[in-house]
């Protein structure tokens, strides 16, 4: 049982449904602030009382709040309600909110290292996943089959994908299936060594290495510090982009959350984002383990504001769904239903930073996000309402400019022009460019049973793909393994003394041993970081 603290002096902002941590039976919650943080609290007649931190910034909290926008949902469902209650019956469901924007497939659960915060490799589960191609198809079209709108963009993941001999083929597969965008989750190990597979991950299709990247040094980054410096050569040299996916945990590598985008900077040629991920608490732990690892959106963006020196500021960060009035404005155009990224608003944060004259400028000193959101829900009800689509298209070419500051305005591109382009002509080769020339620093804060909100699980637009047909949403699939993933995986899985003996390995050969002072010793390390 875990205690909440006993204080009715807090302002309820609202009441969800969550879960008990032990028994996962459906409490009522309620959202609340207290002391100009927001918490998430609940009481299981059995387990007792559970509170916990869910944003660390109430005014940043009510500021994303107004960016909230719901998306339209699926209208082929895989699992109607028929009186079962979130998140019993994930599926897609026909209350889920979001279309997929990026699917996952966990093509293995095996793993080259052994992190201690991971909640998902073999050794911990007992037995080897990994679905045939045959099922990695099935799931691909399950993911496309989606209405109205087929999901484009797909995540190969694990585990550590790159273990599997057939990566290149499930890659090729993807892009068969008509996904635009195919990203490869990886710890990097294996590119690092061999340049040759990242020519042909690139070659086979992969836009973006989503790569595993937890901080500056061996202590805050022991999963692959080493080895960094030849992941970021051979994407290089492979001419594909590399997105660092810190995930954050407090007093382990949060103190060098700024130094993060300044490395990101520093290899901006390849180095397209920075996407943190605050650590999500899953398993038994003890509120004093959770308040010592805690942290959350508006904690890290904290941490960027005091670690870059205000040069990006708590204010230049917006929820994810702040994008949904520019998708809605190319629907209404193009009559026909659009991508949309609607998730729940307190779920990430995001900005763009350039650089320019060594300093970091984000987007927002130079243009009015705010103003050009609204501009575009007005011009989208006068499309909604029949008005000549030619007339309010020469409308915006004169406006649109009128929400940017071109002096401040990084020289080399016009975002005005940009944005026009990709309205009226759909048009989006200007945003290759624009993404060259900038650094997306974003945030996704998965969630875990002390801080679960079905609210935003019914808003989630980050799903799996399970064999059989199944999409679930991530903070389903993750969080309740029991239920979905870990029971779906033993079951199309095999026991680790089958697959050892069906494949002549040992499981433990897979493991990665580094010779650290190699490494170290190498050109590459110390032009990297600067040694």
């Amino acid at each position: 049982m875990d205690s909440g603290k006993n204080d009715d002096s807090v302002n309820v902002i609202r009441k969800t449904a969550s879960l008990c941590p032990e028994c996962l039976k459906l409490l009522q919650a309620e959202i609340f602030e207290r002391g100009g943080k927001v918490w998430i609290r609940k009481e299981c007649p059995e387990h007792g009382k559970f509170e916990d931190l869910y944003w660390g910034d109430y005014e940043m909290y009510k500021r994303a709040e107004k960016f909230a926008m719901d998306g339209r949902g699926v209208s082929n469902p895989n699992v109607k309600k028929d009186g079962i209650e979130c998140p019993f019956d994930c599926g897609l469901c026909s209350l889920h909110k979001s279309h997929t924007a990026l699917g996952n497939i966990a093509v293995t659960n095996r793993c080259d290292l052994n992190c201690w915060y991971c909640f998902f490799f073999a050794e911990k589960a007992g037995y080897v996943y990994e679905p045939s191609l045959g099922q990695i198809r099935e799931m691909l079209k399950s993911l496309r089959n989606e209405k109205p709108v087929p999901c484009n963009a797909i995540q190969i993941t694990g585990g550590e994908p790159s273990l599997r001999k057939d990566l290149l083929d499930i890659i090729r597969m993807a892009k068969e299936e008509g996904f635009e965008h195919v990203q490869l989750n990886t710890n990097g190990i294996r590119l690092s060594q061999d340049p040759e597979l990242v020519r042909n991950v690139r070659k086979a299709g992969v836009n973006t290495i989503y790569l595993s990247f937890d901080g500056m040094t061996p202590e805050s980054n022991p999963k692959n510090h080493w080895e960094i410096p030849n992941i970021l050569k051979n994407c290089r040299d492979a001419s594909v982009g590399v997105v660092l996916v810190p995930t954050v945990i407090k007093g382990v590598n949060d103190h060098e959350i700024g130094e993060m985008i300044r490395f990101g900077f520093r290899n901006i040629d390849v180095v397209r984002a920075v996407n943190y991920q605050p650590v999500s608490l899953v398993g038994m732990m003890p509120r004093k383990e959770r308040d010592k690892h805690r942290i959350t959106i508006p904690d890290t963006i904290q941490n960027i504001q005091d670690q870059t020196d205000g040069q990006i500021l708590k204010e230049d960060f917006y929820p994810v769904p702040t994008i949904m009035p520019f998708s809605r404005l190319v629907e209404a155009w193009l009559k026909k239903p659009q991508y949309e990224l609607s998730s729940h608003f307190a779920c990430g944060m995001a900005t763009y930073v350039f650089q320019v004259d060594g300093r970091m400028l984000p987007i927002t000193r130079f243009l009015d996000v705010d103003g050009l959101m609204e501009y575009m829900k007005e011009k989208t009800t006068e499309l909604e309402q029949g008005k000549n689509k030619y007339m309010i298209g020469l409308n915006m070419l004169r406006k649109i400019g009128s929400f940017v500051d071109k002096e401040k305005q990084p020289k080399g591109f016009s975002i005005a022009k940009m944005i026009f382009n990709a309205i009226v002509k759909h048009d989006y080769n200007a945003l290759g460019k624009f993404h060259e020339k900038s650094l997306f620093i974003g945030m996704m804060h998965f969630q875990d049973l002390y801080n679960y909100d079905i609210e935003r699980v019914k808003r989630c637009c980050i799903h799996y793909a399970m064999p059989g047909g199944k999409i679930i949403p991530f903070c389903t699939f993750n969080v309740i393994p029991q239920m979905y993933r870990d029971k779906g995986q033993k079951e199309q899985g095999i026991n680790i003394p089958e697959w050892e003996k069906k494949t002549g390995r040992k499981l433990s050969d897979e493991l990665y041993h580094r010779d650290t002072k190699k490494l170290e010793s190498s050109e590459e390390y110390r032009k990297t970081y600067g040694k």
